[in-house]
């Protein structure tokens, strides 16, 4: 007997390779993500201006970093709600701790979200025209907006999301449904953090688990099965660092280290 709906992933028609260079842009869950593909040791960069909330200042982010490359990219969309500068009309990406006053809060419609969104799309493939690019709805609420608001703000980035795909029309442009994990498959309180609007550490790790059975090639799931004892190592703190067991096993992790590198070259410490 079943007692959950198990989430569809659609397979996205490529796959991610041991230590690739990625970018993750987008909101606090985009960071949680990309972190977990950095302590694999992807070459991610996660987030280089800050956290991005919506799709205007996720473009921001974009058209600053445009002199990169990158194989594959994840974007995370977490609102559609924008504040301008009262003073010049600007979208301002943050508010730097100034008074609300000096700003208005507005509402990207569905057509601008995808106007935002192609813009981001077609730079990214100026950057790199063989770029994968994964589109994502942050799960996480936005109770200053009241729940129905937030609802209503992700329903408007979920059609964005929809009309971006179907209109761009290449099979290196998906979506992977972060949002739908968490509502539909996870639907219990016990998978949020203590303020029960974003995911727990387990749910952030659960994910990554579904992304990673679906996206990463074969290559790279045997890369983390040998990356995850050493890891293990590094990561521990010893009780006596100074001890003659505990420098053997760093000598003896940090050969097998060495020969990691060699049979993946983009490897590193």
């Amino acid at each position: 007997m079943e007692f959950r709906t198990i989430v569809d992933i659609p397979d996205p028609g490529f796959r991610i390779g041991p230590c690739e260079e990625m970018l993750f842009v987008g909101s606090c869950f985009a960071s949680e993500i990309g972190s977990r593909f950095q302590e694999e040791k992807f070459r991610a960069v996660v987030n280089p201006y800050g956290v991005m909330y919506n799709p205007a200042s996720i473009l921001h982010t974009i058209e600053k970093i445009k002199d990169q490359s990158f194989t594959t990219a994840v974007l995370t969309l977490g609102t559609n709600h924008i504040y301008r500068l009262r003073e010049t009309g600007e979208i301002v990406d943050n508010c730097q701790k100034r008074p609300q006053s000096l700003f208005t809060e507005e509402e990207l419609s569905v057509e601008e979200c995808v106007e935002y969104l192609m813009k981001v799309i077609e730079t990214l493939c100026q950057m790199n025209p063989d770029i994968r690019i994964v589109l994502t709805v942050s799960p996480i609420r936005y109770r200053k907006y009241g729940y129905h608001g937030s609802q209503l703000s992700k329903a408007t980035l979920l059609l964005a999301v929809e009309k971006v795909i179907r209109d761009f029309g290449q099979t290196r442009l998906v979506y992977f449904p972060a949002y739908e994990i968490i509502n539909d498959e996870l639907r219990d309180y016990r998978f949020y953090a203590p303020d029960m609007l974003h995911p727990s550490d387990q749910a952030v790790e659960y994910i990554w688990q579904r992304l990673s059975e679906v996206y990463l090639s074969d290559e790279a799931k045997a890369f983390l099965a040998e990356w995850a004892p050493l890891k293990a190592v590094l990561n521990h703190k010893p009780f006596d660092p100074d001890s003659e067991d505990y420098k053997a096993l760093m000598n003896k992790t940090m050969l097998k280290v060495v020969a990691l590198s060699e049979k993946y070259p983009n490897f590193a410490l």
